[in-house]
């Protein structure tokens, strides 16, 4: 009896067990549920290996703009005759540049259109007679040099700013007029001054819509960073004597038509046209391509209070305070070619130009590294406005030295000016210029017994111009710019009795924006 109550009992609550478990309901997987879940792929070796981000409060690295103009107009800087051959045109360049980047400059000012010729391949104007010898003669093996120069500054981390003279058709020294020259084939344009030169008439539509196409034809053809356009407007009067500038063909144009403005207003008003238009052309070609104009260091006498000297406002019909008021460049370098103190001071005018840049665009003085006149220690002079310009503009800063030969074949000059850029600088930022941001670029070390091999990568890599490259040795960080060639960097353990513990990378794009960093402890 009692076995028998034993086994149902057992018998019952097996059956009850089996009840319960089929009434209980099951809890609903939802999304919340398996969210943080990860998935299990159907091969391990695709185990994706997520790697824990490192933060980390890396040094702001230096930023100022550091340039040199590069003249080709008389042979002045390059190449330094008109009949070397295509290789010793290429070693002079080599050499220019290689001085200027042991200097730790980082931009050439490249004068590609001396005079409505071409030191590159135009179906526009004619090859420059500075170059060859002869207008219309291309290189000897051919090369093109305006494309060498792009290649070759860009290996040094240094932009190319295309330099041109909008309206000089033909220089004194350029050579017999041939059928080539835009002489010939725009005549109408075309006005001899009493020096000899040939200049066309800026207020002549023809005039406008040719430069226009020779600019636009440039920034579409050639990678280059800027387009640059100095101070010849309408020419100094002392190209014409002293005499007005002859241009009652298209003033007569004008007043026939119904037009009111005064002469100078006039001439004024086409000029401004013509920089606006510029200045929007290359945007809608290539938004990240600068606009830069050098013009004369004087607006007018009396701005600021005690300056004196010429006009480029009544003189070169060029209203500069316009152009940098209404933002329609990207920088802007007036040639303050004089001392610090003096009726053209270099501060005071500095300091004024700074209180006109309303838009903010930079501001990269001309200094005059070749001719500084009335001092008597003019590489000591150079780099106190060197140093007048950073007290100014901060981290804005920026210069422009005219020309390379005041470096090249001054080496007190030299010395000098490398002393003062101790260090790389990337650009400074411009950040009204809108792009797309850079990736995070790629960073692998690979542990050696006393040293630690760092390799990069970017997959944007066709937008990358530079990388930054920070390594900290106990809590000391060191930086070093480099340059978009250069991936791979072998260091050492320990230095200086201090272990290496972290590396960290960002790649940097052709206006100096700066990625997200990757980073790798030890």
């Amino acid at each position: 009896m009692s076995k028998y109550f034993s086994k149902v009992s057992l018998l019952l609550l097996f059956l009850l067990l089996i009840i319960s478990a089929c009434t209980t309901q099951k809890k609903p997987i939802t999304k919340s549920t398996v969210k943080n879940t990860p998935s299990i792929p159907k091969n391990p070796k695709e185990t994706p290996v997520k790697e824990e981000a490192i933060k980390l409060n890396l040094p702001e690295v230096n930023r100022e703009f550091r340039a040199a103009w590069i003249a080709t107009v008389a042979n002045i800087n390059w190449p330094s005759k008109n009949n070397l051959t295509s290789q010793q045109q290429k070693d002079e360049a080599i050499r220019i540049l290689d001085l200027l980047k042991d200097a730790n400059f980082n931009a050439v000012i490249f004068q590609a259109r001396p005079s409505a010729d071409a030191m590159y391949k135009s179906n526009l104007e004619p090859w420059s007679y500075f170059l060859t010898g002869e207008i219309g003669k291309a290189p000897t093996p051919y090369y093109d040099p305006l494309e060498f120069w792009i290649t070759e500054a860009h290996k040094r981390g240094m932009e190319l700013h295309v330099w041109l003279n909008p309206y000089r058709a033909q220089h004194t020294t350029g050579g017999p007029i041939t059928s080539e020259s835009i002489v010939k084939k725009m005549p109408e344009q075309i006005i001899k001054l009493k020096n000899g030169m040939f200049w066309m008439d800026p207020s002549d539509e023809k005039t406008q819509d040719h430069v226009s196409a020779v600019i636009k034809d440039l920034v579409k053809r050639y990678d280059i960073d800027a387009i640059h356009i100095d101070d010849y407007f309408y020419p100094y009067k002392e190209y014409n004597g002293g005499k007005d500038f002859p241009d009652s063909r298209t003033w007569n144009i004008y007043q026939k038509s119904g037009g009111n403005l005064s002469k100078a207003d006039w001439r004024r008003g086409n000029v401004n046209k013509f920089i606006k238009r510029i200045h929007d052309e290359i945007k809608s070609e290539k938004s990240y391509v600068q606009f830069g104009i050098s013009p004369f260091g004087i607006w007018k006498p009396g701005f600021p209070e005690g300056i004196k000297g010429s006009s480029q406002y009544d003189e070169l019909y060029a209203d500069a305070k316009l152009w940098l008021n209404q933002g329609w460049l990207d920088y802007f370098s007036p040639q303050l070619y004089w001392k610090n103190d003096g009726p053209q001071s270099f501060t005071s005018l500095l300091k004024w130009w700074e209180s006109e840049n309303t838009q903010k665009r930079h501001l990269y003085p001309g200094l005059n590294t070749v001719g500084l006149r009335d001092v008597s220690d003019r590489p000591a002079e150079i780099v106190r406005q060197i140093n007048s310009t950073r007290n100014i503009l901060k981290n804005a800063a920026g210069t422009i030295h005219y020309s390379v030969d005041g470096l090249s074949k001054n080496l007190t000059m030299y010395n000098a000016v490398k002393n003062s850029y101790k260090t790389k600088a990337l650009v400074p930022q411009t950040p009204w210029i809108k792009t797309t941001s850079l990736d995070k670029p790629v960073l692998s070390i690979d542990n050696g017994s006393n040293s630690a091999n760092a390799k990069w990568n970017a997959r944007d890599n066709q937008n990358v111009f530079q990388w930054i490259l920070y390594i900290k040795y106990g809590d000391t960080w060191e930086t070093e710019i480099l340059e978009k060639n250069i991936v791979y960097r072998s260091l050492p353990l320990n230095k200086n009795g201090k272990k290496l513990n972290t590396i960290a990378l960002k790649s940097v794009d052709r206006l100096g924006n700066e990625s997200d960093y990757d980073a790798k402890r030890l």
